[in-house]
């Protein structure tokens, strides 16, 4: 596993949150102060996703250390354990249970909810499973990159590749040019949970502009934008703290990050730079840029109990 330096040192350098609640506007460049407003959400200085959010720099005590995530070993319901081997979806799995097609210890089962011991052999239409042991890999992915099958463009699973002897697929897409948090696992549950548009988890982006953000066109993202068609709803935008007015963090639900670029572009910006720094309540903390760490049960367990 990919081990990563640095100096415990920086961890007060700088300080990177959304603007406090009646903090002094430093940067005058003619737009409105945002200070005490209801964009200015105040946070505790020990949160996490917003301390130093935008320092890739990692801690002294690094997560990246900990070990891959393993959870007990129980009885697992037969089309969970097909579905997990890879050969098809749980509910296809369904579907070839009915059929007679899966044995457990050469005998054919067609009951539903069925439930497979440790040491039981299954069978799929005359192969013996064994599903994968499953992994959850955190990147923090650098420029260059991308999760497209691309000749022509870096995969971004390179960076994982020596992080488990399975192949990992990407939680969703970034392209060449997004940076930061990407979740890549074998765990095919877990994948569609969180590629569904019904699922509506939190993500976190620092976005550098091309220009300052006038306050009016703040309001204006934090309202709603229209792109094609389809109001696209924002949780939280602010300026960022003691950085220029063409840094800003957004906060939303939706995970398509060529969403975060158009609504920006909406309104007459380049967007120069865009960070995800969190995602599903995962961050970057301690996670150098181009490196990655595997989750810990309790973050995997975190994730499974998401809505």
């Amino acid at each position: 596993m990919n081990k990563q330096g640095g100096n415990s040192g920086n961890r007060n350098n700088k300080k990177s949150s959304f603007t406090k609640k009646g903090s002094s506007d430093k940067n005058k460049t003619g737009d409105k102060s945002v200070s005490g407003s209801k964009f200015s959400k105040p946070y505790k200085k020990d949160d996490k996703p917003f301390k130093k959010w935008t320092n890739d720099k990692p801690a002294s005590s690094s997560p990246s250390a900990a070990k891959p995530a393993v959870l007990k070993s129980e009885d697992i319901r037969l089309n969970k354990y097909v579905s997990n081997s890879g050969v098809c979806s749980r509910r296809d799995a369904d579907l070839y249970i009915q059929s007679g097609n899966v044995t457990v210890n050469g005998e054919a089962i067609t009951e539903m909810g069925y439930k497979v011991k440790p040491g039981d052999k299954v069978v799929f239409d005359g192969v013996l499973l064994n599903p994968e042991k499953k992994v959850y890999v955190l990147l923090n992915k650098p420029k260059g990159f991308s999760t497209a099958d691309d000749e022509n463009v870096s995969s971004a699973y390179d960076l994982v590749r020596n992080a488990s002897t399975s192949i990992l697929r990407p939680v969703g897409r970034m392209d060449k040019s997004t940076v930061g948090l990407l979740l890549f696992t074998n765990d095919n549950e877990m994948i569609q949970k969180f590629t569904n548009t019904a699922q509506h988890s939190s993500k976190l982006y620092h976005v550098s502009l091309d220009k300052n953000l006038k306050y009016e066109d703040l309001e204006k993202v934090q309202t709603g934008v229209y792109i094609n068609e389809h109001k696209v709803w924002i949780e939280e935008i602010s300026y960022v703290e003691n950085q220029p007015k063409s840094e800003v963090g957004v906060k939303l639900k939706t995970s398509n990050v060529k969403v975060v670029r158009a609504i920006f572009e909406k309104l007459d910006y380049n967007v120069i730079k865009l960070d995800r720094v969190m995602y599903a309540g995962l961050t970057k903390w301690g996670i150098a840029r181009g490196q990655w760490r595997f989750l810990t049960e309790q973050e995997v367990i975190n994730l499974k109990n998401l809505k």
